[in-house]
């Protein structure tokens, strides 16, 4: 089945690139804000953060790769170099041996807690303080709107993964 594309149209265009462009360069700019004042990726700071914002500082490694849409494959390498560091630990699940738990460390919370007030006056610097209050209230609701729309093709997508007659 072949169908004709949907081009864009010039402002659906110029929001993209917009998007694409400053999307890519606050990952550059948080990236180099956290590798010099903590030493760290932005990727691990979002990797401590999600655990440190749950019960016990502690998630599957499965529930963490969901969390981070990266595969499990990433997830683990990422975890080992933070564990190395002192930040993770890694343990078994009581309920399920199959699954192992990361879990925040003392000292993966004192990073975050060194890290944080850089990295939050980073992001407002970058963001925030471009935008007028009405603009923030947009760019939540944009940010918003389009989530909901990726979770709901996630989910019609996983469920016709799940159909018999569309498996392989």
């Amino acid at each position: 089945m072949t169908t004709t594309p949907r081009w864009l149209n010039p402002e659906e265009r110029r929001a993209w690139l917009a998007y694409v462009q400053f999307s890519t360069h606050l990952s550059d700019h948080l990236n180099r804000q956290l590798r010099r004042d903590v030493g760290m990726t932005h990727a691990d700071y979002t990797l401590l953060v999600n655990l440190s914002s749950v019960k016990d500082h502690s998630l599957t490694m499965s529930e963490l790769a969901e969390r981070l849409k990266i595969t499990r494959s990433r997830l683990t390498h990422a975890v080992t170099r933070l564990q190395e560091a002192g930040y993770v630990d890694r343990r078994e699940d009581p309920v399920n041996r199959r699954n192992q738990h990361a879990v925040l460390t003392p000292a993966g919370m004192s990073l975050l807690e060194r890290a944080a007030p850089g990295h939050v006056e980073a992001v407002r610097r970058a963001v925030f303080d471009a935008l007028t209050p009405e603009q923030v209230t947009q760019f939540a609701a944009i940010g918003e709107a389009v989530n909901a729309a990726l979770q709901r093709m996630d989910a019609d997508s996983d469920e016709q993964e799940a159909l018999p007659w569309r498996r392989r």
